[in-house]
């Protein structure tokens, strides 16, 4: 399994490499005998992930799927890389950043702490980098770019709980939420921009990111140490 700072599935990233700032460890399990066995991998700038969609609670899959990207519009499951499929298998390419005699720290990473992972495997440029590939919809559709503001509070609370750490974490909760993690269904339509609710929150390692959307636009309201007691509420 991998450690992330994504302790639920709103508010990861949908794609590797969107959010630069994030980081992931992966260590060997003992039981395997595996040491030795990441000799040459610092080599690499990159590596493939192979893992499970382990928190996927669909029990039927659908034909056609709602993508964030296409705001509402419905494509062909297999046209794209939701975690609803048939086999719920996923592929990352993350970055390596450090390598050591049992673990490997990643950035990039667009996985939920604790997703199983099936098998880690180099990157190699001369076959899996693809210049002249076509990039289907995808290439008509871009990610949704949201401006994103601190207030003084949120900046306050940041130091306050990370110490040291602050600008990282800073850099990566902007980075989530330039992006827009609400499904679609949250956003709303012209004629009911907010159907729910304007203010959410997402856990970030040990914090809770309460911020508040206006159109294009979320501020981070404050940032709350997570608690025990708010885990088992949600639950």
């Amino acid at each position: 399994m991998i450690e992330t700072p994504f302790k639920e599935r709103f508010g990861t990233p949908r794609q590797p490499s969107l959010v630069p700032s994030s980081w992931g460890i992966l260590r060997l399990r003992r039981d395997l005998n595996l040491f030795g066995s990441l000799e040459g991998l610092e080599g690499f700038s990159h590596a493939w992930l192979v893992f499970v969609f382990h928190e996927n609670q669909n029990k039927m899959v659908r034909a056609k799927i709602h993508p964030p990207r296409l705001e509402g519009e419905k494509i062909g499951l297999v046209a794209t890389r939701t975690p609803h499929r048939p086999n719920p298998i996923g592929l990352s390419a993350v970055k390596i950043e450090k390598v050591e005699d049992k673990a490997v720290y990643f950035s990039g990473v667009d996985l939920v702490d604790g997703t199983p992972i099936l098998d880690l495997k180099p990157y190699l440029p001369s076959s899996d980098c693809l210049p002249n590939a076509a990039a289907g919809w995808t290439s008509t559709r871009a990610e949704r770019q949201i401006t994103v503001a601190f207030s003084a509070q949120a900046l306050q609370d940041l130091v306050r709980l990370t110490a040291d750490r602050a600008v990282r974490f800073r850099a990566a909760i902007q980075e989530v939420l330039e992006l827009d993690p609400r499904p679609v269904f949250y956003r709303g339509t012209p004629e009911n921009p907010n159907p729910y609710t304007d203010v959410y929150g997402f856990r970030f390692d040990n914090l809770n990111v309460v911020y508040r959307m206006i159109e294009t636009r979320a501020e981070v309201l404050e940032i709350q140490p997570w608690s025990e007691r708010e885990e088992a509420t949600r639950r």
